[in-house]
């Protein structure tokens, strides 16, 4: 036999082997385990043998409800092993469908409702890193309402648009307002949910998704994307992950299984996974407290710039004036330029006027948020918070305290390692990274200025802190 008809022979095996699919080869598997033979299943299980022997060679890839519980009698499998097979079946009856469909064309985004603004560096970075494969396991991360969705938007486009990636997206934030949800062939969408649920969900449940069945292998869904997507380029979007705990396993062995794989994630927070790369997304460039501005300067300022975008949606009429300068300046900068809370604010312009606005900002800062980002948007940006103070150090709870308290600079929270320093008589390396915690928690942002490094507590995270971080003391820290 010569070599070239060994190498189409095995060449056809690989195909075949491929084709068999994961309900084959798991019925093959444990039909190899406990010994028995296909006739043997075929009597234990009352299958025909054509059947089985059709089903394990992948001529038949879609077993009924019945034949695959009588096929789990037969294999005496116990509940985890026949949740695995159920699930492989049901794989296996849109799998041809949904394979052809991916293949036909690269999957697009969802399209983003709004115009991204004051972002072009980050997305043009992140955008490089993806696409090069520099980097392929990329988490953003920032305070609720800062954009991390936006951003992740623009990037997924990006790539789609000039490398024709594949956009493979899932949101666990609920159906979101920022955009149209995205379109693909059936049972992609409920396919690639739960395996976003199967590598960042809440470790030991699983939320079903529209298109499947409750009780679902949480890792049968990412053998089978794995398998969707194999060796070629795509990207895949979880937005919105919660978890502390991510399956780092599941996460290694599909970037390993799909070479080509980027998975984007915005969360709340590191996640330590190894590869992981932290994009901390703070919020839009606001005025400074010292800056001296005109209307077309203050206008071109990112967070000012959204804010009389939103504000203009209210009020076409609206001119920013040379008067209206202080005013402006002042609610972007106690808004921290957070997007969520300038368009809230910026909507509410249709009642209030900008003095107003000002002054209820300056009297009553979250209480007036609330107010007007409504008691929903509220809540999460607290129980948000909450969250990332719970994850904070002990002593990173005890500084942030002491800083929203005001007792530095006049209430500002403004301070240098020095100050801190001085508050928790610590060493500057111990001090650093107390604050590079607070950064990484998304409560305080960092500003650098003739050399020097500065830092400065969101004015929302001080107007939200909790109560529970407002009494920690740093007693003994002296």
């Amino acid at each position: 036999m010569s070599a070239k008809t060994v190498s189409a022979k095995a060449e056809r095996a690989g195909e075949a082997a491929d084709d068999i699919g994961l309900f084959g080869r798991l019925v093959r598997g444990h039909r190899d385990r406990v010994g028995l033979t296909q006739r043997e299943l075929a009597d234990l299980s009352t299958i025909s043998v054509r059947a089985i022997r059709d089903l394990e060679q992948g001529r038949a890839t879609r077993p009924r409800h019945a034949t695959v519980r009588l096929i789990a009698d037969g294999l005496r499998l116990g509940p985890r092993a026949r949740t695995d097979l159920e699930a492989a079946a049901r794989q296996g009856q849109n799998g041809w469908a949904l394979k052809a469909g991916y293949d036909a064309a690269p999957t697009a985004p969802p399209a983003a409702l709004d115009t991204l603004m004051g972002r072009e560096s980050e997305a043009a970075a992140l955008t490089a890193e993806l696409a090069s494969g520099t980097e392929r396991l990329v988490n953003v991360m920032g305070l609720s309402g800062v954009g991390k969705t936006r951003l992740a938007l623009e990037v997924a486009a990006r790539l789609h648009s000039g490398s024709g990636f594949p956009v493979l997206w899932a949101a666990f934030a609920g159906p979101p307002v920022a955009y149209r949800q995205q379109s693909g062939p059936d049972g992609l969408a409920a396919l690639v949910a739960g395996c976003a649920d199967a590598l960042f969900g809440p470790p030991g449940a699983r939320t079903p998704a529209a298109g499947t069945t409750e009780g679902t292998d949480r890792h049968a869904d990412v053998t089978a994307l794995a398998e969707l997507v194999a060796d070629r380029p795509a990207l895949l979007v979880v937005d919105g992950a919660l978890t502390d705990r991510p399956d780092t396993g599941g996460i290694d062995r599909l970037l390993r299984d799909c070479p080509e794989l980027r998975i984007l994630v915005t969360s709340e927070g590191p996640y330590g996974v190894a590869g992981e790369r932290t994009f901390l997304l703070g919020p839009l460039e606001a005025p400074d407290s010292a800056g001296e501005y005109t209307p077309d300067s203050l206008g071109r300022i990112p967070a000012v710039r959204l804010f009389l975008d939103q504000l203009r949606r209210t009020r076409p009429e609206y001119a920013l004036t040379q008067d209206d300068v202080p005013t402006v300046a002042d609610v972007c900068r106690r808004l921290d330029g957070l997007p969520s809370a300038l368009r809230a604010a910026a909507s509410w312009l249709v009642v209030y006027d900008l003095a107003t606005l000002r002054q209820c900002l300056e009297d009553d800062l979250a209480s007036l948020l609330v107010h007007l980002s409504g008691d929903d948007e509220g809540a999460r940006f607290q129980e948000a918070l909450r969250r990332r103070v719970a994850r904070l150090s002990a002593d990173g709870r005890a500084l942030l305290a002491r800083l929203c308290d005001g007792e530095r600079d006049g209430g500002e929270g403004d301070f240098e390692l020095a100050d801190v320093a001085a508050l928790t008589g610590r060493s500057l390396p111990e001090c650093g990274r107390m604050v590079r915690d607070l950064l990484l928690s998304g409560t305080a942002r960092p500003s650098y200025q003739l050399g020097r490094s500065r830092f400065q507590v969101f004015h929302l995270v001080r107007a939200f802190q909790p109560a529970a971080a407002r009494v920690a003391t740093v007693a003994g820290h002296r």
